[in-house]
């Protein structure tokens, strides 16, 4: 009979003694991995300054322009208030008799006056001149707002109401006041108008002066502040 009747597997002894070939890895050393996440969390605080660091490069920039390398033929009108002073912690009134926080006004250029209730001659001449310098800013007086803070508790007089719809108007502590505002040596707080910036710190106050040329300066340093904060400033709260 021909033919054989071994199999393939029988002609192969050889392949069924070989050994199984096992590949050993080894195991990882708890030194290395310790380094390993060192240097990630290193790596994740430098990605997180870099990004912080991006985000306040608008805000510094315009501030070191306007405070630091403008040229003298620039010089402001208003004096700058040195150490700045943010909002106080303190409650106001409004004319609605609502308790209003007077930090809850950041977010929003101000354009700030002082007077009591009465609101003399003086007080009469800053409203006047708040509301015409806030509209002469064209499209960037929706970034500016205009407040007159009433530091005594007598009433605002009727007549002036209409002339009063775009102010923030409202009552607050004289004393904590005079606590925050910085009025020029000789002179008192009723006497000028003041800035306040977008973070509620009181930056700028104005002279006296109540004419034109006075305006047309006021008008000049209020739009090179809003030039200077135009990356980072936007309408609205």
């Amino acid at each position: 009979m021909s033919g054989s009747s071994s199999s393939p597997l029988a002609d192969k002894p050889a392949l069924l003694d070989e050994p199984l070939g096992l590949t050993v890895h080894s195991l990882p050393v708890p030194q290395d991995a310790a380094a390993e996440d060192g240097r990630r969390t290193a790596s994740g605080r430098l990605k997180m300054l870099a990004v912080l660091a991006v985000c306040a490069a608008p805000v510094i920039a315009s501030y070191l322009t306007y405070y630091v390398i403008r040229p003298q033929s620039q010089k402001s009108y208003g004096a700058l208030v040195e150490p700045q002073r943010p909002l106080p912690k303190a409650d106001a009134t409004g004319l609605d008799g609502k308790r209003v926080p007077l930090q809850s006004l950041h977010g929003q250029w101000l354009l700030v006056s002082v007077a009591g209730g009465a609101c003399d001659a003086v007080c009469e001449k800053h409203l006047y001149l708040q509301r015409q310098l806030r509209e002469s800013l064209g499209r960037e007086k929706e970034r500016v707002d205009w407040v007159w803070l009433v530091d005594d508790a007598v009433p605002v007089r009727a007549q002036l109401l209409p002339a009063l719809s775009q102010a923030t108007v409202l009552r607050v502590d004289g004393e904590q006041l005079r606590q925050w505002i910085a009025a020029a040596p000789g002179q008192g707080v009723h006497d000028h108008l003041y800035v306040v910036d977008p973070q509620g710190n009181l930056m700028m106050r104005f002279p006296p002066a109540l004419d034109t040329v006075a305006a047309k300066n006021m008008k000049r340093d209020l739009e090179r502040l809003l030039r200077a904060s135009a990356s980072w400033d936007l309408p609205g709260r």
